[in-house]
């Protein structure tokens, strides 16, 4: 009379927490926020005829395939020297003999002193190079509205080609476009 026993050994309660995965070799990383893909200007309706532009933000100044320099000076009274004797150098090293120094020098100043009377904590100085000509731009990091009042004296620098402001994401962004070609003498006809 035997009966069957089953073998199902002592009672044990069950093992609390149940069995967890080994943690991953990598922490886990949040999500990266998503690049911005719309353009600045694609919200906007286009002007009609004899309708005003709408003023809007450009995009990031991207400058490519051409030599370049940039500079970041604090806002203080002497950033213009100092941005003129690397913009002078630079040019120099890129074996342009033409603008001037003191041309070169006047058209800096007057780029720098402008974006430090926007009273922001620093000044980028950008510089570049293509076709014959140099282009110096120059960011004050502040939301400054763009001046025109200041191009008239930029545009009566000679050698100048080109010259504006305007603002961006970076800040207001005041340029001049300078040529490197030897100005022409001017001989009486005859």
């Amino acid at each position: 009379m035997n009966e069957p026993t089953e073998n199902k050994g002592p009672k044990v309660p069950p093992s609390y927490p149940p069995r967890t995965p080994p943690p991953q070799k990598k922490p886990v990383e949040l999500p990266r926020p998503e690049p911005k893909k719309k353009s600045v200007h694609a919200t906007l309706p286009l002007p009609g005829p004899r309708q005003a532009r709408v003023e809007t933000r450009r995009p990031r100044m991207a400058v490519r395939n051409r030599r370049v320099s940039n500079w970041v000076f604090p806002t203080d009274s002497w950033a213009a020297g100092k941005a003129v004797r690397n913009v002078t150098q630079t040019v120099r090293g890129w074996k342009y003999n033409h603008p001037r120094d003191s041309l070169l020098e006047e058209c800096v100043r007057l780029l720098v002193d402008t974006a430090v009377k926007d009273a922001g904590k620093r000044v980028s100085v950008h510089l570049a190079d293509q076709d014959g000509m140099v282009l110096v731009v120059v960011l004050s990091h502040t939301e400054a509205e763009p001046d025109q009042t200041m191009l008239a004296s930029l545009a009566s620098v000679a050698g100048t080609v080109s010259c504006g402001t305007d603002a961006s994401d970076e800040g207001r962004r005041i340029w001049a476009l300078l040529s490197t070609e030897p100005p022409r003498s001017r001989t009486p006809a005859a």
